[in-house]
């Protein structure tokens, strides 16, 4: 009788899962839904935060859509999700399992997303310097926590666990009071040593910070504990993998060789590859530098250019036209208004209109915003903007991770991932317009995929 790994992918925009039959490796059945979650933001203050419960609903929805005969012999599973971002909880009371088979979000916090943006530039600047290779910026589990210690700090005593949204689900599979995480999305929350694998305890301490609120850290790659109740048809006792990051195994679901790099554009979008073996990251941040180098498995880092601005950049010009069109009393829906604009870009070769896409700013470069230029009367059509935007995403990605760069470091071939990729032969055609390197393309699901590959390939 066949077994199976479950992988799940908590992203931005949707939840992705997997059953993946682990003699073959090969994906079995798989299922997605777009978790509506964003939480409108009137404050003034940029932040971005989603709904927990209606992320945890999507998560049951997905997975109660899988084969329930093929769930019955899940033996392992695994998570991933969006890195960075914080979700509070207490840790008693996390969740109710008072359904037959499923679990529903309690006594949480809304989940505080990456894309978060209250923490100012002078903000981060008065926190205290990390022992970390990595920058800090806005978004950042730490940074965010700081915030509300400074706004808000009756909110922080509410809860007694924090983690990503990932963490979150594993703790409340397994029945943790507290949070696991790995070196992946430590990492990510900044004043995380990833060569000591620590946190900056001594440097948080002296500041004031919740050290409670500090997940235990596990290897990429570990188990968190099994599960403590029956879940959609999975067994009690099933063991469940410490949750890993989305960029971490969209890039494992992908990379087969030491000369693959990965390109990834969903939400946002990040290009990389693994260096050697004996490579060891700089002792303090670079914050100028558009590279970064994030914790892998065992041992091992990826060089990655970590573009803010991916798919998201598209989302937002299809909702301004679709807010346009609604105050001129047309109404068209945002996947149909997609469909036209792609179809618009093909038919159009090329555009000399040049799009800066960069309305987020980037990580290395914040006040760096998106700019129009070479406008005429004669590429003002939707084909030309739609051409051009999609061209400025890849240009934006290239320029941070130029292909001499990747030349350099062996790169033979780029393998494409991503939803906004899978959906969009526009981009597609850009990034081949950009790289002079063969470049192939994954799946939908590769981030829920690599997060199964992980336990499929460890006991």
């Amino acid at each position: 009788m066949s077994e199976y790994v479950l992988g799940v992918d908590l992203g931005t925009t949707s939840v992705k899962v997997v059953l993946v039959e682990i003699s073959s490796k090969t994906v079995a059945a798989s299922y997605a839904l777009p978790t509506a979650s964003d939480i409108l933001d009137n404050s003034g203050l940029k932040a971005k935060e989603q709904d927990t419960g209606r992320i945890i609903n999507t998560l049951n929805q997905c997975i109660a859509s899988l084969p329930r005969d093929k769930l019955n012999n899940v033996s392992r599973i695994g998570l991933s999700g969006q890195m960075h971002g914080v979700l509070f909880w207490k840790g008693s009371s996390g969740c109710d399992w008072s359904s037959r088979d499923s679990f529903r979000a309690k006594d949480t916090s809304q989940l505080i997303t990456w894309q978060d943006g209250r923490c100012s530039s002078s903000f981060l600047s008065s926190l205290p310097k990390p022992d970390s290779h990595l920058s800090l910026a806005t978004g950042f589990g730490c940074t965010t926590i700081f915030w509300y210690m400074k706004h808000r700090p009756e909110f922080l005593e509410d809860f007694t666990a924090a983690g990503t949204i990932q963490d979150y689900v594993v703790s409340m599979l397994c029945g943790l009071d507290g949070c696991v995480m790995t070196p992946q999305n430590a990492a990510s929350w900044g004043y995380f040593n990833s060569t000591t694998n620590q946190w900056n305890k001594d440097i948080l301490e002296d500041a004031g910070f919740p050290l409670h609120l500090l997940p235990q850290c596990v290897a990429s790659g570990s188990l968190a504990g099994q599960t403590c109740s029956d879940w959609h048809g999975i067994p009690a006792g099933t063991p469940v993998g410490a949750a890993l990051g989305d960029f971490q195994c969209s890039v494992y679901s992908c990379m087969t060789t030491g000369t693959d790099a990965v390109l990834n554009i969903s939400t946002s979008a990040q290009l990389t590859y693994a260096m050697p073996a004996d490579f060891r990251p700089s002792e303090a941040p670079q914050p100028a530098s558009s590279i970064s180098y994030f914790p892998y498995f065992d041992g091992f880092y990826l060089a990655v250019a970590a573009s803010l601005n991916g798919g998201n950049v598209l989302a937002t010009f299809v909702g301004m036209l679709s807010a346009w069109m609604k105050e001129l009393g047309v109404e068209l829906s945002d996947s149909s208004l997609y469909e036209k604009l792609i179809d618009c870009a093909l038919n159009q070769d090329s555009s000399d209109l040049r799009v800066s896409p960069t309305i987020l700013g980037e990580r290395h470069d914040p006040l760096c915003l998106a700019q129009v230029t070479n406008i005429s009367t004669s590429n003002l059509s939707l084909g030309h903007v739609t051409r051009a935007l999609c061209r400025g995403v890849l240009d934006n990605i290239a320029s941070m991770m130029p292909a001499a760069r990747l030349r350099e470091a062996g790169v033979g071939r780029i393998v494409g991932s991503g939803s906004a990729l899978s959906r969009n032969e526009v981009l597609r055609q850009e990034v081949e317009r950009a790289f002079p390197q063969p470049v192939e393309y994954g799946q939908n699901v590769d981030s829920a995929v690599g997060a199964a590959m992980v336990f499929c390939d460890r006991p």
